[in-house]
């Protein structure tokens, strides 16, 4: 049971209130004085903890240092703070600003927050006192709507993380990822080798107890036990200098070719309309969220009627779900019904952020959104949605939440804010909420997050960092900034993160648009808004990255291919109107390179953009799935190789679904176990299980997991943003590809 949001306003004499075990609504308590006021906010409670936020203002002389302190009744401790330093004796709690709030002007203020814990009661102090002076000037007489941030952001960037001595790039630490596959008369086992073992590591696999390897595996990381009994017990043990280590968990057993999860439908519900709606599991993501070496999926659940941005109507609550492979639901997050349910709304990430070696997941957030452990954000009875169901009004917040948990672990105002919803390029809300979000390595090192907002007229970006528990704001890009004006109006439905000046540092492609990782503009082509977008090693025969981009402006090239780092156009196709869809991958082995094709544009295109031969009969989705390294084609629920003279069908889906209306996309589509290739992930027509699909050829090729290549592993994570895109490497894998580079990365 969840009461009300309610607030208490005290002062010196008055008697402190008590929050009673069970109490999940945001408290809020004021005590004031001559000299300083100040508003200390129960933001989240859940048994044995909770969160605070305190905002105190100076009402007198102008401060250059501060301490705040008070006393707790019921013997509460702070665990863990941020935005200023706090020390506990008994029961006095100091809190001392750091360097970026030092200073508070008359009338100025400062907040930091901070979790605790508490047993039995968890009443708010009676009284505080800034510098020694005892606060008891008038409270505030408006009740607020909702909590202010945990953390305000920051004027300047954090400082980067110094390099780590083996491995700059902090990456996931990964089991095996020990799969096998039914195929024909036998099994298909693979399993992972690590980014960090890029030579001199064999495997030995047994069956049972039994070796089944004559000598150690030194090639691809996968063996064909022909004959062996379907649902044999599978371990792999890797042999390092002649030594064999310690074997690896059991393997997952795809016994018809695939793994079912299972999962926990959503009831569904009526809108204020009277409109009746259910739940499909939608776009799914992975990390490892307990950080035990498995991924974990993190499922978004879309109500039946849920709405494009340009169109009217209520619509259900957006859930979003963690599961273990096994089915075991770890929590659920209710964004609430001021969070509007469609494609372009929520965009989560799912990352380690933080190096703990544990996934967070972060989205966007709203007044009565409830964590996975039932905390409330913002106010429980607040609806903003106007009459024609959009929301328009009322607080937006960011929440990085604990992937293993699901609770709350920072929120802070969403960045960038809508302002006067006509500034984005109409009055009723279409544009003023296309949000974009992705992850990137904005110093070479450690992951940030990547929140953004418009992209037909005025694109902002913002980028975060997860530090110590907190958010904080590393930079802002926007369109509307002075020198940044070649950006407005060039995002897509997507974006892309790449390290695309080879300066160690990822930057974002916002569609013709690409921001450096400093937040500054590092180029635009010019050529517009589009619906599909690719960015890899597209042509090994030059150097660095490229980038191929479908359009929709009339007047501009229907496609273009260009070099990544300057955006130098390298070849186009003639103006076409509305070029909804665009591919570029290495899916023929005819022609050196990518090729690349769109549905305006009759054929195939190698990479200097000339027509090499037949167009395949889809334009959406890629997989690498049979032995080769020339990719597939994934469309629907089906995967196709490519001819000059036809496709051949290589899998069709039984049972399961696409997603996304007309884009017919996968739940995700990645390399989340086994050996290099990708699996694919549908929802099943009744949307009661997510069902895994690996594939069952052999292959001769080895490739450490692509999950240790940086830009693949990103693109993983911004893959459920908007008009899902199919995720690249770093580095060119087709026909007559050289050895891999070996990623300069370490394990967390």
């Amino acid at each position: 049971m969840h009461p009300s949001r309610h607030r208490l306003i005290l002062l010196a004499a008055t008697t402190a209130a008590t929050v009673v075990a069970g109490t999940l609504g945001t408290v809020v308590a004021s005590a004031a004085a001559v000299g300083c006021r100040v508003d200390y906010q129960i933001t989240n409670q859940w048994q044995g903890g909770f969160g605070a936020n305190v905002t105190v203002t100076n009402l007198g002389d102008p401060l250059n240092g501060w301490a705040l302190t008070w006393s707790y009744a019921a013997g509460q401790q702070v665990t863990q703070a941020w935005n200023a330093a706090v020390t506990q004796s008994g029961a006095q709690v100091t809190a001392r600003n750091v360097d970026h709030n030092t200073a508070i002007a008359t009338n100025g203020s400062a907040s930091f927050g901070f979790n605790g814990s508490w047993t039995g009661s968890n009443p708010v102090p009676g009284s505080f006192a800034l510098n020694g002076t005892t606060c008891t000037g008038a409270p505030p007489t408006d009740e607020p709507t909702t909590p202010p941030p945990t953390t305000p952001p920051p004027t300047t960037p954090p400082p980067t993380t110094p390099p780590p001595s083996a491995g700059v790039v902090q990456m996931e630490k990964l089991d095996r990822g020990l799969v096998s596959v039914r195929s024909g008369s036998g099994n298909l086992v693979s399993w992972r080798l690590l980014g960090t073992e890029t030579s001199g590591v064999a495997f030995n696999l047994y069956r049972g107890s039994t070796r089944v390897n004559a000598s150690p595996i030194t090639g691809a990381t996968n063996y064909l036990d022909s004959g062996a009994a379907a649902g044999s017990a599978y371990t792999v043990r890797a042999v390092v200098g002649g030594a064999e280590q310690a074997a690896s968990p059991p393997a997952l057993q795809f016994g018809a070719g695939y793994l079912d999860v299972p999962l926990q439908v959503p009831a569904g519900g009526s809108t204020p309309s009277g409109e009746s709606y259910s739940y499909s599991a939608s776009d799914a993501s992975v990390g490892d969220l307990n950080g035990d070496g498995n991924y974990e999926i993190v499922l978004k659940w879309e109500p039946s009627n849920a709405k494009d941005n340009s169109q009217s109507g209520y619509t259900g609550n957006v859930y979003v779900d963690a599961y273990t492979l096994t089915g075991t639901r770890l929590w659920r997050v209710d964004l609430g019904r001021n969070i509007r349910a469609g494609a372009h709304y929520t965009q989560f990430q799912v990352y380690d952020y933080d190096g703990d070696g544990r996934a967070e997941v972060a989205m966007k957030t709203a007044d009565g959104t409830r964590s996975g452990t039932g905390q409330l954000i913002g106010s429980s009875s607040a609806d903003h949605r106007n009459s024609s169901g959009y929301v328009l009004a009322g607080p937006e917040y960011l929440t990085m939440f604990n992937g293993q948990t699901g609770a709350v672990a920072s929120t802070v105002n969403y960045d960038p804010p809508r302002g006067t919803v006509s500034s984005w390029g109409d009055s009723y809300g279409n544009r003023v909420d296309r949000f974009l979000a992705g992850t990137a390595y904005l110093d070479g090192q450690r992951p940030s997050l990547i929140m953004a907002r418009g992209y037909y007229t005025r694109a902002v970006i913002a980028a975060w960092d997860f530090r110590n528990g907190a958010l904080t704001r590393r930079w802002t890009f926007d369109s509307n900034s002075s020198g940044n004006g070649a950006a407005a109006g060039q995002g897509n439905h997507q974006l892309s993160v790449a390290d695309v000046d080879a300066d160690g540092r990822q930057e974002i492609v916002y569609g013709a648009a690409t921001i450096d990782d400093n937040g500054r503009l590092l180029h635009s082509t010019g050529n517009g808004h589009g619906d599909a977008l690719h960015v890899g090693d597209l042509d090994p025969g030059r150097a660095g990255l490229e980038v191929f981009k479908v359009d929709e402006d009339a007047s501009k090239p229907s496609s273009y291919f260009a070099d990544a780092r300057t955006g130098q156009v390298l070849w186009s196709t003639a103006a076409s109107g509305d070029n909804g869809r665009g591919v570029s991958a290495d899916i023929w082995a005819g022609s050196p390179g990518a090729e690349s094709w769109s549905s305006a544009v009759a054929g195939l295109a190698n990479t200097r953009g000339q027509n090499v031969g037949r167009k395949p009969s889809s334009a959406n989705f890629l997989a690498w799935w049979d032995g080769d390294p020339v990719r597939e084609l994934l469309d629907g629920t089906k995967i196709d190789k490519y001819g000059t003279g036809g496709e051949t069908r290589l899998l069709d889906g039984s049972g399961v679904a696409s997603n996304n209306g007309t884009k017919s996309t996968p739940a995700l589509s990645g390399d989340i176990l086994g050996d290099w290739r990708e699996e694919v992930i549908w929802r099943t027509t009744d949307s009661r299980a997510l069902r895994i699909y690996s594939t069952p050829t052999p292959t001769s090729t080895r490739i450490y997991t692509l999950m240790h290549d940086p830009q693949y592993r990103v693109a993983i994570a911004w893959q459920n943003t908007a008009y899902n895109q199919p995720p690249h490497p770093g580095f060119f894998i087709g026909n007559g590809m050289g050895t891999p580079p070996t990623p300069d990365i370490h394990l967390r």
